[in-house]
């Protein structure tokens, strides 16, 4: 019989960790057919790929991607596509389209996702046809997929539907005894329909969109932790994961979390949980201490199953004036971007008493970590009117002006028009030592990309192929932090069991996602900035990657989709590559390491 696909003599990771080997592959309806150290008869194949001197790996998976409203309007997924991811997971922080209906859902995800509530609303209102999560999953599933996807209920979508979004959102008002039995339900039903759990959000950074409660927190954030403990005990007795974020302010959050995905007091089996987030943050240098031996301590001390979600890559932001999530830290960021328009915001910033209040939180000692370092020497502008403050800091011109830096921050933002001033700063992973450390620490997973979301703040949409740069730089230099098999394997096949789903691995019998990479092209190219216009986003300019040079193809359920930078005609559209996946599908793949 002819195959399909045929990869030829590329140096094969199977995504178990086991060591690579020269072979090539043969794909036969969607499935690696053969593993062949021998050549392949190619008569009669009409695609082979050339994979000398390349790699073939296991498609990419993304657990940590906020896709939900694109995936209506591009289901392509074309800037995780083209990095060789092949698997992406909706449903994160609490957020999913399942059971909220469109105005609550677009007010739910826009304004903490930074993406237009318009077009998220737009997405939802025209796409939407599901009423059950049985009905979403058939609705997405019958999407022209690019990607393969899987997803969670998002509690506050859960919360949201069944106590509506006012009583969801008010504090001290907590769900019934029978309101907390349909959210019970709404999960089983979920779960039943193959969502891979529950994602929820301690934190109460995010705020919700729209007009009718603008500026609340997220529903998760009210949930007391009897009703977390109640749906926790669904996920429990189904052996589905928990993804979520505790509240940093309040050591005692992360405390919970394992606590009650603990074995003890005969609750067997554990909850896996996912968690953000790991990282060397400059806001607490010590806390990269805590993720690793802390983690591992507290899983073997109370029996639980946590891990934490990590970024192996430096925590790029860019923000255009004040609209960039940290702000929420604050009462005075957070009053600034409640106001959408430009003048009264511009007039706010300016107002003398609306300063010294910032002033007066900004300047006050931090209880715990935070999500910004908040020093204004360490932010840097790289696009303003005024082109003689292009490469400078807001620091450096207070110094200047002899101001405090948050009012030289003010300052720049109103005399320039405040979304015209675009900067950046590295919030976390900044130290290499420290970031090599953390990516190969068992206690956490590769995640949080956020991709989908934040579209002019970050792009890490390539962090994989950036992860395996720093891995293959450190063996050439005779300082290997983590083997490539290694890293493939935790890319892969290690986040596919844990979120239990059927990925990951690259072997005979099994389904043919795979990426081709070229090795010689880890290179500069990887950590390159590129902005790219977005045709359903009304032509918003976002942050991608784009270096298409090191990935040499990707293949989706056997169908090659991307190849020497251009994608297969069709894809997206006429084309279906993808498929969701449901949860209880897969077979762990045992780690050959």
């Amino acid at each position: 019989m002819t195959f399909d696909v045929i990869v030829r003599n590329g140096l094969w990771f199977d995504g178990t960790g086991a060591v690579p080997q020269v072979r090539s592959l043969g794909i036969r309806d969607g499935i690696v057919a053969t593993v062949s150290a021998a050549p392949l008869d190619e008569t009669g194949c009409p695609d082979v790929i050339d994979a000398a001197g390349k790699w073939i790996v296991p498609g990419f998976i993304d657990v940590h991607t906020h896709y939900d409203a694109e995936v209506l309007l591009d289901p392509g997924l074309r800037e995780s596509v083209r990095h060789g991811v092949t698997t992406v997971l909706l449903g994160n922080c609490s957020l999913s389209t399942v059971y909220a209906d469109t105005d609550d859902a677009a007010d739910l995800f826009s304004r903490v996702e930074a993406v237009p509530r318009s077009f998220v609303h737009g997405a939802l209102e025209a796409k939407k046809t599901w009423s059950d999560p049985a009905s979403y999953v058939r609705a997405i599933d019958d999407l022209p997929l690019g990607p393969n996807i899987g997803s969670m209920l998002g509690h506050s979508d859960l919360r949201t539907s069944v106590l509506g979004l006012d009583r969801a959102t008010t504090e001290g008002v907590k769900p019934t005894p029978a309101e907390l039995d349909r959210m019970m339900v709404m999960l089983e039903k979920a779960l039943d329909a193959g969502l891979l759990g529950l994602s929820g959000m301690d934190a109460p950074i995010d705020k919700l969109d729209g007009d009718r409660f603008r500026s609340r927190a997220l529903p998760s954030t009210f949930a007391t932790w009897h009703e977390r403990r109640k749906l926790i005990s669904v996920l429990r007795k189904r052996n589905r994961i928990l993804q979520s974020a505790p509240n940093t302010k309040s050591p005692v959050s992360a405390l919970m979390f394992f606590l009650t995905s603990s074995k003890w007091f005969g609750r067997r089996p554990g909850v896996r949980m996912s968690l953000l987030v790991s990282a060397d943050a400059k806001s607490a240098t010590g806390a990269v201490h805590v993720f690793g031996p802390g983690v591992r301590l507290l899983n073997k001390v109370l029996d639980s199953l946590v891990r934490f979600q990590h970024l192996p890559v430096p925590f790029e932001l860019y923000s255009d004036g004040i609209d960039l999530p940290v702000f929420e830290e604050f009462g005075a960021g957070t009053a600034a971007l409640h106001l959408r328009d430009q003048i009264e915001r511009n007039e706010l910033l300016a107002d003398t008493d609306y300063r010294r209040r910032f002033r007066k939180s900004f300047d006050r000692k931090k209880l715990g970590p935070s999500l910004w370092h908040r020093d204004f020497h360490d932010a840097t502008i790289v696009e303003c009117p005024d082109e003689t403050l292009i490469g400078k800091s807001f620091g450096q011109i207070a110094d200047e002006r002899g101001l405090h830096p948050l009012d030289a921050f003010l300052d720049v933002l109103v005399e320039n028009g405040e979304r015209n001033v675009r900067w950046t700063t590295i919030v976390a992973n900044h130290r290499p030592r420290y970031l090599d450390k953390l990516a190969a620490e068992p206690a956490i997973h590769m995640g949080f990309s956020d991709a989908g979301a934040h579209l002019r703040n970050m792009a890490f949409y390539n962090f994989s192929l950036r992860l395996l740069k720093r891995v293959r730089d450190a063996e050439r230099a005779g300082r290997p932090f983590l083997s490539t098999q290694r890293a493939v394997h935790r890319l892969t096949a290690e986040v596919a069991e844990w979120f239990g789903l059927d990925a990951g691995t690259l072997r005979e019998g099994e389904r043919a996602d795979f990426v081709v990479i070229n090795p010689e092209h880890l290179d500069e190219s990887v950590n390159a900035y590129h902005e790219a216009t977005v045709p359903f986003y009304g032509g918003l300019s976002r942050m991608v990657n784009r270096n298409d040079a090191t990935v040499v193809a990707t293949a989706v359920n056997g169908t090659v989709v991307f190849r020497d930078g251009d994608f297969c005609e069709g894809y997206g559209t006429t084309v279906k590559s993808g498929r969701f996946l449901r949860a209880g599908a897969a077979e762990p793949a045992k780690a050959l390491v």
